[in-house]
């Protein structure tokens, strides 16, 4: 029985943020991201990772470098008993003005509606100020990890984060907690 949908950023939340990454190569796991993926799925929480990839309209890569990239993650988590339920990026420059670039909802929308998802609890895990701005677009809980650029995030959040997390680990012991409640 799935109990909740957790939306997880990708880079500096589950791999290390290294800037515009291209290569599969240069895809590392966050120390203990796959133990926390997983407990996620044993938990009955689908998981589903929102991504904005603008380097795809800068041109520092494709969308099938991209693609390439996105399997690499999910083969590691994989390799570690870890498993994402879907991938979903925005390939937009942020000048673009799409309905699918965080903080806007597009991108959970189409994922909701994928998987069947819209009636389930919801979590947005990610470093970013947008990333707790579209927890609060979707009515979700948000969690601001201090991963990647989560620390530098702190003095410039308009909104409040449910949690702030030292990592996903922590985030996602406070999500199996609030879910028990």
């Amino acid at each position: 029985m799935v109990r909740a949908v957790v939306y997880l950023d990708r880079d500096g939340t589950i791999n290390e943020d290294v800037g515009y990454i291209g290569d599969p190569d240069r895809i590392r796991l966050l120390e203990g991201a796959a133990r926390a993926i997983r407990r996620l799925n044993t938990e009955g929480v689908k998981v589903i990772v929102i991504t904005n990839q603008s380097g795809v309209a800068r041109g520092f890569y494709t969308e099938d470098e991209l693609d390439e990239v996105n399997r690499r993650l999910v083969g590691l988590l994989e390799a570690e008993g870890a498993h994402l339920d879907g991938v979903y990026y925005c390939p937009h420059h942020p000048d673009d003005g799409c309905g699918c670039r965080k903080p806007e909802a597009g991108l959970v929308k189409k994922a909701a509606a994928e998987h069947g998802l819209s009636a389930l609890r919801s979590y947005v895990v990610g470093d970013k100020a947008s990333d707790i701005e579209l927890a609060a677009n979707i009515g979700a809980e948000g969690i601001l990890v201090l991963t990647g650029m989560g620390k530098g995030q702190l003095e410039g959040l308009r909104r409040r984060p449910a949690f702030i997390a030292r990592d996903l680990g922590e985030a996602v012991d406070w999500i199996v907690n609030d879910l028990e409640e």
